[in-house]
């Protein structure tokens, strides 16, 4: 358990107008990384935002030791932000979470003991959602839908809160740019045949600004990716 603990980790937040939450994110995660690794890194995916946000990662990583800063020139999308995070991370162990400052990093200590030999995905879950009624019923709505018709091995795939191993991270090929990613990314890795754990995670309202998810043109583009995913999916048998 205590060398497993003490694996590589890859941190990385892709963000998108957090310029309120994405310094306090970076300093919460250096806090918490050497308690559990001796070798970590932290990654700013800033996904072409239109406020301070390129600014505030860039004085970060001026400031601080272990982080890295990827700029996309334009906004490109949930799904953009994660691919470019995994393909620039290089350690053993990849954790990913939002930019918004809705979970709380140090909740990584809970995941890492999990990552035993044989587990290649650590997922979180929500133990109450931090969000109003409308969010919270239509979040229920595509968990349930999802793992419906996608047949997901892990109950909130809508908790993005996880730690991977890179390893697994390379037996897949990821392609959408919305946030119907995680979707592809649960139903590809278990298709790989990886083994999931989940551990219960805090979730709270966001401190700051409006989700950028719900607005017509996001949710269109998710439903659309939906249906490309469940196609592809559909044609190669997965």
């Amino acid at each position: 358990m205590a060398t497993q603990a003490r694996e590589s980790i890859s941190v990385f937040f892709p963000a998108f107008n957090d310029r309120e939450t994405i310094g306090a994110l970076a300093e919460k995660a250096l806090a918490v990384l050497p308690l559990l690794t001796d070798d970590y890194e932290v990654l700013l995916i800033d996904d072409g935002s239109t406020d301070e946000t390129g600014k505030v990662a860039d004085e970060l990583a001026r400031n601080l030791k272990h982080v890295r800063v990827i700029h996309h020139q334009h906004n490109q999308g949930y799904g953009a932000a994660l691919r470019t995070g995994f393909s620039n991370a290089t350690k053993d162990l990849i954790f990913y979470t939002d930019g918004d400052a809705q979970y709380d990093v140090s909740e990584l200590a809970l995941l890492v003991p999990l990552m035993t030999d044989g587990v290649d995905v650590v997922n979180g879950y929500k133990i109450e959602r931090g969000d109003n009624y409308g969010r919270k019923a239509s979040g229920a709505v595509y968990n349930r839908v999802s793992r419906f018709i996608f047949r997901l091995p892990i109950s909130d795939v809508d908790c993005d809160f996880r730690l991977l191993r890179r390893s697994a991270i390379d037996r897949i090929s990821l392609g959408l740019s919305s946030g119907a990613i995680c979707v592809e990314l649960v139903r590809k890795l278990a298709s790989a045949g990886c083994t999931f754990r989940e551990v219960p995670v805090h979730h709270y309202p966001r401190p700051h600004g409006t989700s950028q998810f719900f607005t017509p043109r996001r949710v269109a583009r998710t439903l659309f990716d939906f249906c490309v995913l469940w196609l592809g999916l559909s044609l190669s048998g997965s």
